[in-house]
């Protein structure tokens, strides 16, 4: 069993009622980090609901995981011929920690036209790039972070103003992409925020939605994660993931506080 397989996995304790368990390995900081939280109740999804596929995913965190089990509590909605909807509500020690709306179909089965109004940008290949390891970030020890944009002010703590990550995403294990491991991908780099004012100690994420699009083929995610406005310490990031083969196969957005600004802010 992989790393994110064995760290995600639930246990059905009632009809609507499943278990979790929050590890180590997938933290910033002291915090789980909130694409692996909402990992755990895409399968608890996955497994409680007619369709089997997450086709859009919103979670809204209201307070602060920690390791340890965590309670995963179902309200079925509604079952179409071609979409389950349900709500879920996440519980650590009977606090309310997330919440999470979701609509399940089957991905392989949808149909229909295709247009985009932007390409995935050209940029180093993966195998140019070297994950991130170093900063004492415990993700990193889970998920490959390669930046081929926006990296220097990991490497050289010098911003490029730009609002904007381009990179890869992989797991560090070699496991391959899969549609849960999107929710975690989606998720994944460090906010782009850092790009405008250097790596801030902590930028905690208040909302997630996430569309999946399809399934990825083997292989590492190129990924594009930016953002454009940074109001009274709220920051909004726009993800994009593409597989190997060019698809597009998950787009995000999700909104966050800024939690420290260095007083060099221009």
């Amino acid at each position: 069993m992989t790393e994110f397989d064995r760290d995600t996995a639930v246990e059905q304790l009632a009809a609507d009622h499943w278990r979790g368990e929050i590890r180590p390995g997938w933290r910033i900081g002291t915090v789980p980090n909130g694409g692996y939280v909402l990992a755990i109740a895409g399968r608890v999804l996955s497994r409680a609901l007619t369709h089997p596929d997450p086709l859009t995913v919103h979670i809204l965190y209201t307070a602060p995981t920690q390791l340890g089990p965590i309670d995963c509590l179902v309200d079925p909605l509604r079952v179409g011929g071609s979409t389950s909807h349900a709500a879920l509500t996440m519980r650590q020690e009977g606090e309310v920690k997330a919440h999470v709306t979701a609509s399940y179909t089957d991905i392989g089965r949808l149909q229909g036209e295709s247009w985009q109004s932007s390409e995935k940008p050209v940029i180093t290949p993966y195998e140019q790039c070297r994950p991130m390891r170093e900063h004492g970030v415990e993700l990193r020890q889970r998920v490959n972070q390669c930046y081929a944009t926006g990296g220097e002010v990991f490497r050289r703590g010098e911003p490029d103003g730009s609002g904007c990550f381009n990179g890869w995403l992989g797991f560090a294990d070699g496991r391959e992409p899969d549609l849960l491991a999107l929710l975690l991908f989606a998720d994944a780099m460090a906010p782009p925020i850092f790009t405008v004012y250097g790596a801030l100690q902590w930028v905690p994420t208040l909302e997630l939605s996430v569309s999946v699009r399809g399934h990825p083929v083997a292989g590492p995610l190129q990924a594009r994660f930016r953002c454009r406005y940074l109001t009274r310490g709220v920051v909004e990031e726009d993800g994009e993931l593409w597989d190997s083969s060019g698809q597009l196969v998950a787009l995000s957005r999700q909104t966050s506080k800024v939690r420290v600004v260095p007083q060099t802010v221009p």
